[in-house]
């Protein structure tokens, strides 16, 4: 049995950021990680890796928009180079994580990780009683019920495909899905399809947002289905059948899991070491710390939002807690209050703060500036016939939330996420955007906020 300082489970992320963390501190670490290739689904097969998706399909559908104002043929685009360079960085990341790891002094050991006791993890052999433990094990896609549900490729398999199907379809209506879609209709596929169970798509984004994106992506070849069931999906010949409820069958040449993903968690012994968990994931409070008060939680196995910069968030702040356990300094808190969410389809839907559902459901006054179908020059240069935004201020003026949908959403929401973490009222924040360069997309931002400032 060894006494170490920490155990991190988990080299994504936020695993390697605690660790860091904590070995910058002096604190003796071991990474324990279970995959063969380290690194975390964002470097790998999420954020990171998408881009590469991204760069091309923002600049085929910016030729389109411009078909006839100067562009007189589109970009031909070959799949297997943006699969090629693409690869180029990922294969990378597995060694260099491990190299920076064992750099700094932290020792990485590959294996399954599970709790013996309150105190104790097993990988294979092994045996460690450290002061600390943090879980960072990530998710993975939710298994499907229905029959057939074999045939899906997950966002892994997507990023690695040899060529484009000529029809693609999309289980679910959230982020894998709309993005992957996206990436589809503009670099090759012919008919894109998502299908979602529920009757709206893209839950936590404002729904006057998510209309207009729905209806720019249809005039690009997806198309959004909801209310939809499927009972199982077969093959034959390379062609997939799915079966929906209503009898309808709906042919495809590949289908996409995007139906959600859940906590990685099962294969832990959580209950052996007094943790509380549910299916959003193990239950954590301000500082990141378990049910059990020496056990922290991180990144996507957390019952807090998925994104990779709440990942690195959390990372920090658990790190910060043990550190301020040994030296008495006050840990800060984490707050989920004024985290950005950018989905990078073309436009990009980019929000921050609360949504107008929200603020109604809650009954909190508001006022707000919107406009759903913009048609400033500055979109009308660009062709882009769907772009919009919201911004929503209370009683005093200050920012609660703010919504946009255009080619440089995830630009414009930094701006107002600055804005809603320091509770700004639109009146400053106009006057500190006014002189921002003209034209461009932040000098939209006064007219946006001109509507609030009486």
């Amino acid at each position: 049995m060894k006494k170490m300082d920490v155990v991190v489970i988990g080299a994504g992320t936020a695993g390697q950021t605690v660790a860091y963390d904590l070995a910058v501190e002096g604190y003796e670490v071991v990474v324990v990680e279970k995959s063969e290739t380290p690194g975390g689904v964002c470097s790998l097969a999420g954020c990171q890796a998408k881009k590469y998706f991204y760069e091309l399909t923002e600049l085929v559908a910016k030729s389109r928009h411009l078909a006839g104002k100067g562009v007189v043929a589109e970009p031909e685009v070959s799949w297997s180079q943006i699969v090629a360079a693409k690869n180029e960085f990922t294969s990378k990341i597995p060694s260099q994580t491990v190299a920076g790891l064992k750099g700094t002094g932290i020792r990485y050991l590959e294996g399954q990780a599970k709790f013996v006791n309150a105190e104790t993890v097993q990988v294979g052999d092994e045996v460690f009683t450290p002061r600390f433990i943090v879980i960072a094990t990530g998710a993975r896609p939710m298994a499907l019920s229905f029959a057939g549900a074999e045939h899906l490729v997950k966002s892994d398999g997507f990023l690695e495909m040899k060529q484009i199907p000529r029809r693609m379809t999309f289980i679910g209506g959230g982020f894998v899905s709309f993005e992957f879609a996206h990436f589809a209709a503009r670099l090759g596929a012919e008919q894109v399809t998502i299908l979602e169970n529920t009757d709206r798509v893209l839950g936590p984004f404002d729904a006057d947002m998510v209309d207009q994106l729905v209806m720019a992506g249809r005039k690009d070849g997806v198309e959004v289905r909801t209310g939809i069931s499927i009972t199982s999906i077969s093959e034959q010949n390379g062609v997939y059948s799915v079966l929906l409820d209503s009898g309808e069958i709906h042919e495809t040449d590949l289908v996409v899991h995007g139906a959600g993903r859940i906590p990685n968690i099962d294969f832990l012994n959580l209950e052996a070491a007094g943790i509380n968990w549910n299916r959003r994931g193990i239950e954590v409070d301000e500082l990141m710390r378990t049910t059990n008060n020496n056990v922290y939680a991180v990144g996507d196995c957390a019952a807090t939002p998925q994104l990779a910069r709440v990942a690195d968030m959390e990372a920090h702040t658990a790190a910060a807690s043990i550190v301020s356990r040994e030296t008495g300094e006050v840990s800060l808190p984490i707050d989920y209050e004024a985290v950005p969410a950018v989905l990078f389809t073309y436009p990009q839907l980019a929000m921050v703060g609360k949504t107008e559902e929200q603020l109604q459901r809650d009954k909190i006054p508001y006022w707000k500036s919107t406009e759903l179908d913009l048609s400033w020059p500055t979109y009308r240069r660009i062709g882009m016939k769907h772009a919009g935004y919201k911004i929503l201020v209370d009683n005093d003026g200050r920012i609660l939330g703010a919504h946009v949908l255009c080619d440089n959403g995830s630009g414009l929401i930094n701006t107002l996420k600055q804005a809603v973490i320091d509770s700004v009222t639109a009146a400053e924040l106009y006057q500190t955007n006014i002189m921002s360069p003209y034209p461009s997309r932040e000098s939209d931002l006064i007219y946006m906020l001109e509507p609030l400032l009486d």
